[in-house]
């Protein structure tokens, strides 16, 4: 199931069988009847070492001879059995999973994230890149340094890095007080020819940007912690654009909350309080602002509690004011506000086309609230301010099926928004359709995966003064390589057809071809960027946009460095080009240094 992977299993026998059906032993003392329990004891850490299947497979298993010997019918007793599953090293590409589920480089399961990553012992959870435990992607190092396990180095046998003394730094005899130190320095750099289909100049712009994430986790006890991170960053280059404070940034406070944990009613449960980041929805939806320098950050509080194969988290928020040009001047931004709910349930895993497979099913919703120009629409004579609420209700499934990958998930957005300076209210009614579904083939074909990634966003009418607003939007920022690398398209009045591929030669690069195709779902709506709508010297009347042939090469040079370079050329349609759009050619360069 991981071809990638050369995993052992190791499996330790201390028990003799006292039932004496058989006048045939082999060399343990077993006897022949006992073959086919053997057979199934053996086979066992093997699947385990594949599918991660169970809750808490990353830790040893313990396998009880009765139980073994009640599978075959047969009554008997013994001392228990210790099945101790050794994993191999975590190939170097997925030290830093990217978000989605779907077409990781390498496939992981649980077993192998809990044992040879850093997240937390969140069972079944734990799978493919881990996000279903609803704290973001999180390998070796991450995007996500505060959803981190480094608990595991009190044991000094596990450390086999220069930079684990500073993961795991004891302040106690004990080793119950323990502080544990992140970081990443991260240098990027853009060229566009024509920037934002060309009406952005100047053209062939150059842009260069680093930044600077720290930060301290503080575990007192099993029970409570503390985790600060700091934030620093710069821009530069020439015919540069969009350097706001997002990417020049002064020392600031990026994260700092409190977070308590305790078992209720069976389940891992934890409050989280003060700033922090959040990324328990699709990534597609929402993520941690990716493309400038500072990533998206809220205060406020969330709570969780995670059981077996059911999980729920709920939160409310106001977005960090970040606009701030001194240091540690930071506050909150009233004018954006986060709320709701998820549900996620893992359902029994299933066996498709002899393979094992497994799933999860999110229900969510997610509130909106913005006021001012975070909330504004486009109207007959441009952007109308105003305060805008946004219900999304909305599920996903997405998981493994044999070689198949998948995830199908539905968004109906309803809501009202409220034009400044009248008593005018419109009510709100849009919906979003997102899916991708590819094969996985074995280490033979370069672990090729090869998918077809489809989104419908809805447009509606930017004529209309009252009546329904349909048109969709997803305002902060969803994950920037989901729908186009270049970030020129956006999720609101949008359809995409985006045939993909990736092959992952070695086990430290990974390569990706993607082919979206980008139409308007409305041609009564303009096209939508990150921020707003553009605006051609012409009348665009078509629907075809364009499309943006691209391909990404990630390469995890060592543990704690990466470089991902993105190239595409985004050729826009003859009816854009005639209201005054460009085609043009984009490359983005990503050199990163975690510990």
């Amino acid at each position: 199931m991981l071809p990638s992977l050369k995993s052992a299993a190791t499996v330790r026998y201390h028990s003799i069988r006292k039932d004496g059906a058989c006048t045939h032993s082999v060399r343990d003392g077993r006897k022949a009847t006992d073959f086919p329990v053997l057979a199934m004891l053996l086979s066992l850490p093997a699947g385990i070492v594949t599918m991660g299947h169970g809750a808490h497979a990353a830790d040893p298993v313990s396998v009880n001879a009765a139980g073994a010997g009640a599978l075959t019918g047969q009554a008997s007793q013994s001392r228990s059995e210790n099945v101790i599953v050794r994993i191999g090293r975590r190939p170097p590409i997925q030290v830093y999973p990217h978000a989605n589920p779907v077409g990781q480089p390498l496939r992981m399961s649980g077993a192998e994230n809990r044992k040879n990553g850093h997240q937390y012992d969140w069972g079944v959870f734990n799978r493919g890149n881990g996000e279903s435990a609803g704290f973001g992607p999180v390998g070796t190092y991450g995007v996500t340094p505060w959803a981190e396990d480094w608990s595991n180095l009190r044991d000094r046998k596990n450390h086999n890095d220069p930079f684990d003394v500073l993961k795991y730094i004891p302040l106690t005899r004990s080793g119950n007080v323990w502080i544990s130190f992140s970081g990443e320095t991260r240098l990027r750099n853009w060229f566009e020819t024509r920037p934002q289909l060309g009406t952005q100049k100047p053209n062939d712009s150059g842009r260069f940007a680093v930044r600077n994430l720290y930060g301290a986790d503080l575990h007192i006890g099993s029970h409570l912690r503390f985790f600060g991170q700091l934030v620093n960053a710069d821009a530069a280059g020439w015919g540069g654009y969009g350097y706001g404070s997002t990417y020049r940034k002064r020392l600031d406070a990026q994260q700092a909350f409190v977070e308590v944990r305790w078992n209720m009613l069976g389940a891992k449960s934890g409050f989280m309080f003060g700033r922090q980041q959040f990324l328990d929805a699709p990534s597609y939806m929402l993520y941690a602002r990716e493309t400038p320098n500072v990533p998206l950050s809220w205060d406020g509080f969330r709570g969780y509690m995670v059981w077996k194969r059911i999980r729920i988290d709920g939160w409310d928020f106001v977005q960090t004011y970040d606009s701030e040009n001194k240091m540690f001047h930071d506050t909150e931004n009233y004018a954006s506000r986060l709320y709701g709910f998820n549900t996620t349930w893992a359902p029994p895993d299933f066996t498709f086309m002899g393979q094992k497979g497994y799933s999860f099913v999110d229900a969510f919703y997610i509130g909106y609230k913005l006021n001012g120009a975070a909330g504004a629409i486009a109207g007959p004579g441009g952007s109308v301010t105003g305060s805008n609420t946004r219900n999304n209700f909305g599920m996903r499934w997405h998981g493994v099926a044999g070689p198949i990958e998948f995830s199908v998930g539905g968004i109906w957005q309803g809501g009202v928004f409220r034009p400044s300076g009248t008593t005018l209210a419109r009510n709100v009614s849009a919906y979003a359709i997102n899916s991708s579904v590819g094969y996985r083939f074995s280490e033979k074909t370069l672990n090729t995966f090869a998918g077809i990634q489809t989104d419908v966003y809805s447009g509606g009418n930017s004529s209309d003064r009252t009546g329904t607003i349909g048109t969709y939007i997803a305002p902060f920022n969803p994950q920037t390589n989901y729908l186009d690398t270049t970030t020129y398209m956006t999720a609101s009045n949008l359809i995409s057809f985006a045939p993909l591929v990736r092959i992952t030669p070695f086990k430290s690069v990974s390569i990706q071809f993607k082919y979206p195709l980008f139409w308007r779902d409305s041609v009564n709506d303009p096209i939508y960027k990150s921020s707003g709508n553009y605006k051609f010297p012409g009348n665009f009347r078509g629907r075809f946009i364009g499309m943006a042939p691209q391909v990404s090469i990630a390469w995890q040079i060592n543990t704690h460095v990466s470089w991902t370079q993105y190239a595409s050329r985004f050729m826009t349609s003859h009816a854009l080009n005639e209201a005054g759009g460009s085609s043009g050619t984009y490359y983005q360069s990503n050199f990163v240094f975690r510990f």
